[in-house]
């Protein structure tokens, strides 16, 4: 997992609130088995027509937002199915970062192990965001994951929080298997301890 320290990105506003998972990603493209290739069908439903074309005014596709890197959107973001492809989209399209005011639960444990930083902030300040992002062209953040602050070097600042055990992870780019593994040496002294038996042996050679 890519680790998450300091971000500066253009920032682009989805001004919605209840974001589903199905509409992040629908469910007609979640055949694929990898973890990559699913960032060109993000939000399909809103920025492609029914025949296939692109629609041309969803806001991911204008001019001016084609480097953001950084979404901000209405509060309970991701919510919906647990389907872990809306959070492999949002980071395949080039996101690293998504600011609400509230977030689904299993989304943002689903982006935690992925690298994609959900910061929570209020709703005057992800309004504040929003409204800058719509009026000044190439807006900027910085999120910096080591303080726990958001700033665009303009005037807005705005502090957030997040547990430290997730933080560490972030930073150091530890997901599930990686944090597994920091235990190596504790899993061999401890089957070393506790040696297969035979039995279990002969099922093994029997499967």
């Amino acid at each position: 997992m890519q680790s998450f320290r300091k971000h500066t990105g253009v920032v682009v506003p989805l001004d919605k609130v209840n974001v589903d998972t199905d509409q992040i990603i629908p469910k007609q493209f979640l055949k694929r088995i990898e973890r990559t290739g699913f960032g060109e069908f993000l939000f399909y439903d809103w920025r492609f027509s029914g025949d296939g074309k692109k629609v041309g005014d969803f806001v991911l596709d204008a001019p001016r937002y084609a480097k953001a890197s950084i979404l901000v959107a209405g509060k309970n973001f991701g919510c919906g199915s647990s389907r872990e492809h809306a959070v492999w989209a949002l980071t395949d399209f080039g996101f690293r970062v998504v600011i609400a005011s509230s977030f689904a639960d299993i989304f943002a444990n689903n982006s935690l192990k992925n690298g994609l930083l959900t910061v929570r902030l209020n709703e005057e300040q992800v309004a504040e965001i929003t409204r800058h992002s719509k009026e000044i062209e190439n807006y900027q953040l910085t999120v910096d994951l080591e303080i726990l602050r958001v700033e665009d070097g303009q005037g807005f600042a705005a502090t957030f929080a997040m547990d430290e055990f997730s933080r560490h992870s972030l930073l150091n780019g530890l997901d599930d298997i990686e944090l597994t593994l920091q235990q190596e040496a504790e899993i061999a002294a401890y089957e070393a301890k506790h040696p297969v038996r035979a039995e279990m042996k002969a099922i093994a050679v029997i499967v």
